[in-house]
């Protein structure tokens, strides 16, 4: 049926996985368009352009009507993870070539001497040193040297680097060294060379940290642009000119040509868009507190919304196999000090590949059949088992079909892949063996539940289960139940819930600068003249910005206690006589809350100040429930339910049928998801057509 109208305006979002890209079309008379499709691997932008003009065709309105692209993108974090970044220099300060090498003294795993650490992302010989100094007061102490400059540039260029990174000591409390730097650089080297300067992308303390997350900039700045170009180009031929925004890796949205000059701000840009979708929903719904599990086909994702407000950190960490925000876990990846949606990230998804070792010990995970070739169920030539087959033979996933028929689902391959790759090499009956597959899968995901919980002083029991993606409403009871959490929400289009996300995120930017003070006497008026200082630098970066002038500043500030090396992040209100002793407060009290202790008293540093300007997001998208199916009178299936229940054969409905609320087992089927409902757990029909899961008291 064609829903179009000549008037009517769409914004689209798309979130990019790695195994399916999802659209979600919003139109200006509340209209809803939805869409699913394998994601294009050898270049992701092609689905975009196959979607929106499938979507088009079907539901009949011109490209013209598309006036805005909201895009969410794991390009950035994949190019770190895979080591395909640009071939990159560094210059830097005499004697601080080796920041990169020296990090900082975390072992990722503290028992193992045998540990080897990812290789950093500049090569020692690709690393070059300019004599000058300044020091932390930004005093002038020696000039840079400009021979010394000419010579390294002439040795960047010679090496045939694609990208180079400029960070020298103390920029961030002078920049006129690295600026004169970087003036140089984009004189003599090639116009297509990719420059990024440490006090444009990060001019904060923290040697390793600032230059680290500048190198990430450098390395990944290439393939960001030629990703941002291709698809640029692609959608213009396609006749969609609407202009592109790009969510960042803290939750905001950013124009196209802002993500060109600042890649590193969307390393994280995926993940992000479903906890900002949940917080949004959560707040409207009466639940502020949730702990979101999003699992899609490849990967696993985790985080924590207290009081309607996602987790931020600025310690995060890429590569290595792994990217992870927790303060318990440090030394695999590449420092990172941006600000990211505090988000544990795990290779676990439906097409993580089962295996069984040598000494018959299963995993699952963290390599993935991807879109291609997929699942062994999915008839794509995939033959390894994963999680999905898995959960196939178990009955849990449909065995004929999924995405309303547009993917085939071969019951019978998930049955031999799982007998050859898993029961055979355990000695165990085949639905023990898959079961065993889902259990280790939830077990993984229940880890990176906790990181974000119980490993940042939050008890997950205090929270509901907020589950998305593809995968997560199928595992939701089941991590629910490792960690004693009694509710579980399941919005509607949870398999798509990434891209809902993607419309109600807000125009976001930030500007940070160190200001290393001590709080003990420290007069607030000065505290207020650096705000200012900074709110002047962010009003004009955003004066080009549609309605500005609605824009709304949050300032916040980083302090740590005295003799620390981390800060924490706390919020700070508008000026005020108290001020300071407000600030102390905030800082103690949110102190106690991550490590379990805090003392108002005790001497503190004011570290860096901060300033958030932010746009309302334009209206999102309120589902009203109507149109849902009643599901199919009497469809049910067998379903293997661990060796407690065993097989119990399990209605099959959509949540439509809800209405009053009905006791597991059952297995609710969606066009984008399926929701695991377990003997001991009650499933009811929510606000806006959320399920509600419960469990049972007995």
């Amino acid at each position: 049926m064609k829903s179009n109208a000549v008037g009517t305006r769409y914004r689209v979002a798309v979130d990019i996985g790695g195994t399916f890209t999802d659209f979600v079309l919003r139109g200006s008379e509340g209209q809803l368009l939805t869409y699913k499709l394998s994601s294009t691997t050898d270049d992701y932008g092609r689905a975009i352009v196959q979607g929106l003009r499938s979507l088009s065709a079907e539901h009949g309105f011109a490209p013209e009507q598309v006036v805005e692209i909201v895009h969410g993108t794991t390009v950035g974090a994949n190019t770190v993870l895979e080591g395909k970044g640009a071939k990159t220099a560094l210059i830097t300060t005499h004697g601080f070539r080796d920041v990169l090498e020296l990090r900082r003294v975390r072992l990722a795993e503290l028992y193992n001497m045998n540990y080897v650490r990812s290789a950093p992302l500049v090569q020692r010989r690709y690393r070059y040193e300019v004599r000058e100094r300044i020091n932390f007061r930004g005093d002038v102490v020696t000039p840079l040297n400009v021979e010394d400059l000419e010579r390294a540039l002439e040795l960047v260029a010679k090496s045939g680097a694609e990208s180079v990174a400029i960070c020298l000591l103390h920029s961030y409390a002078n920049a006129a060294h690295e600026k004169l730097v970087e003036q140089r650089a984009r004189e003599v080297l090639p116009a297509d060379c990719f420059v990024s300067a440490s006090y444009r992308v990060l001019p904060e303390i923290q040697e390793y940290e600032r230059t680290s997350t500048t190198v990430i900039n450098a390395y990944i700045g290439p393939a960001i642009r030629r990703y941002c170009q291709r698809l640029r180009e692609s959608l213009s031929e396609a006749g969609f000119h609407a202009p592109i925004q790009i969510m960042q890796s803290s939750g905001g949205i950013l124009s196209i040509d802002e993500v060109l000059q600042h890649p590193a701000q969307i390393l994280e840009s995926g993940p992000a868009a479903g906890v900002i979708g949940a917080a949004t929903v959560g707040i409207r719904w009466g639940e502020p507190n949730l702990l979101t599990v999003d699992m899609g086909g490849t990967t696993a994702k985790a985080a924590l919304i207290e009081d309607g407000r996602p987790g931020k950190t600025n310690e995060y960490e890429v590569g290595a196999g792994i990217n992870v925000s927790s303060k318990l876990v440090k030394g695999r990846g590449h420092a990172l000090k941006l600000p990211v949606i505090d988000i544990s990230e795990i290779g676990a998804g439906g097409g993580s590949i089962a295996r069984v070792s040598s000494h018959a010990t299963l995993s699952v995970g963290p390599d993935s059949a991807g879109a291609a070739p997929g699942p062994a169920c999915y008839c794509l030539g995939g033959n390894a088992a994963t999680l999905t087959d898995a959960m196939v033979a178990l009955g849990y996933v449909n065995p004929r079909y999924l995405i309303g028929g547009a993917l085939k689902i071969s019951f019978q391959d998930a049955v031999r892949a799982l007998q050859n790759d898993v029961a055979h090499q355990l000695n165990l009956p085949l639905l023990e063996a898959a079961h065993g597959v889902y259990t280790l899968a939830a077990t993984t995901m229940t880890r990176a539940v906790k990181a974000v919980s119980t490993f940042r002083g939050r008890d997950p029991r205090d929270f509901t289960l907020f589950a998305f993606g593809g995968n997560g409403p199928l595992m939701a009871a089941e991590i629910a139940s490792a960690l004693d959490i009694k509710r579980i929400r399941i919005p509607r289009f949870a398999g798509l819930f990434s891209a809902v996300g993607l419309l109600n995120a807000r125009m976001e930017r930030e500007v940070s600068r160190t200001w290393l003070r001590s709080m003990e006497g420290l007069a607030y008026d000065e505290v207020e003249q650096q705000f200012r200082l900074l709110e002047a630098d962010l009003w004009e970066s955003c004066r080009s910005l549609e309605r500005s002038d609605q824009m709304k500043l949050q300032r916040q500030a980083d302090l740590r206690y005295h003799g620390q090396a981390f800060e924490l992040t706390v919020d700070v209100l508008p000026s005020g006589a108290d001020n300071a002793i407000r600030i102390r407060k905030a800082f103690a009290k949110e102190h106690l809350r991550t490590y379990g202790h805090g003392a108002e008293e005790d001497p503190m540093d004011l570290v860096t100040l901060r300033v958030v300007a932010s746009l309302p997001a334009e209206a999102g998208m309120v589902e009203d429930g109507s149109g849902l199916a009643t599901g199919e009178a009497g469809s049910s299936r067998r379903v293997y339910f661990g060796p407690h229940f065993q097989s119990v054969e399990t209605p099959v409905l959509h949540r439509g049928a809800l209405e009053g609320g009905i006791d597991g087992p059952l297995v609710i089927e969606e066009h984008d998801t399926t929701i695991l409902v377990p003997p001991a757990w009650k499933a009811m029909l929510g606000s806006e057509a959320s399920v509600i899961l419960e469990r049972s008291a007995k």
